[in-house]
């Protein structure tokens, strides 16, 4: 299973949207997806990054047709004007990439009160792509690629608890959010399917590159990364290619999720992942959907 960008036949005329697109895995997604031919929008929460991102990729592929706009998806307001905004500018969408993350080591909470990481990784992802997928052609190649992280395997849904204060556990509220974001990509292409619609959700993981997450590291945790980094890590370019091949690719399954295979999925050849079996309980998904509606005060209907 590999990824050759050079193979894929002119994608022009064709739109996606990147969120997180001004630096690491989502900044290469863009690239490569700029590479083939597709108009990209970089959704992005800081339009200066986001600029000086455009400008970089415009060096290196003149031809690139990229657009911003600004999206803060710790905001649900932020993500309702975004795509007012873009159904101003765009009549379809063909590829939505839910890339942008954070990953907080300190008890944060979005306005409406909720924990960070769950609101901006999983939630603010839930209410784009439910306000956007109609814009979506019904059309196999119409893809949403949700990205997670191998630290859903050691993660739960904490329904009574989603601020994760009672949770055991290093990191337990942004594996939370890393696994919200597996199990809503399987939950949609199973609802997808049911109402016949040809539109794929696919999720997949980058394995782990230093792409900002862990900004907010202590300085031994930071000394004992940059250390370990050669032996666990890999370039954002390579931790991108599993979301290229789900949103490009015309041998994707939906509801399949891709990954580096080598060393426990922190880096390697790309392949189908294993995914822990607590991610595969579709009861757990359905509520973690009803939940999901409830908090967003959205209805997603497809």
């Amino acid at each position: 299973m590999e990824l050759k960008l050079g193979k894929i036949p002119s994608q022009k005329g064709r739109i996606a949207i990147v969120t997180g697109a001004n630096n690491g895995i989502g900044y290469e997604i863009t690239v490569g997806l700029a590479k083939v031919g597709y108009k990209v929008i970089l959704a992005c929460r800081n339009i200066e990054k986001a600029s000086s991102a455009r400008n970089k990729i415009m060096q290196s592929i003149p031809e690139a047709d990229l657009d911003i706009l600004q999206l803060d998806l710790s905001d649900l307001y932020s993500v309702r004007e975004f795509v007012n905004r873009y159904s101003e500018s765009y009549q379809k969408l063909d590829v939505l990439v839910n890339n942008a993350g954070v990953m907080t080591y300190s008890e944060q909470k979005n306005a409406a009160g909720i924990e960070l990481q769950f609101a901006t990784n999983h939630l603010g992802h839930f209410a784009l792509t439910s306000l956007l997928i109609n814009h979506m052609p019904n059309d196999e190649r119409s893809r949403i690629v949700s990205l997670s992280s191998v630290a859903h395997k050691s993660a739960t849904i904490h329904f009574d608890d989603i601020e994760c204060k009672n949770a055991k556990g290093y990191g337990a509220a942004y594996g939370q959010s890393k696994l919200a974001c597996l199990m809503f990509g399987d939950e949609l292409n199973r609802r997808l399917n049911k109402s016949d619609c040809k539109i794929r959700s696919l999720s997949v993981h980058p394995g782990v590159s230093d792409t900002g997450l862990f900004d907010e590291m202590s300085w031994i945790q930071s000394f004992l990364f940059k250390v370990l980094g050669s032996f666990m890590t890999h370039s954002s370019d390579k931790a991108a290619v599993p979301a290229l091949y789900a949103a490009l690719s015309s041998d994707v399954v939906g509801g399949d999720f891709y990954g580096p295979t080598g060393m426990g999925g922190l880096k390697g050849k790309l392949g189908v992942s294993k995914r822990s079996e607590y991610s595969k309980d579709m009861q757990v998904a359905e509520k973690l959907w009803d939940l999901s509606e409830e908090l967003s005060g959205i209805e997603f209907t497809l």
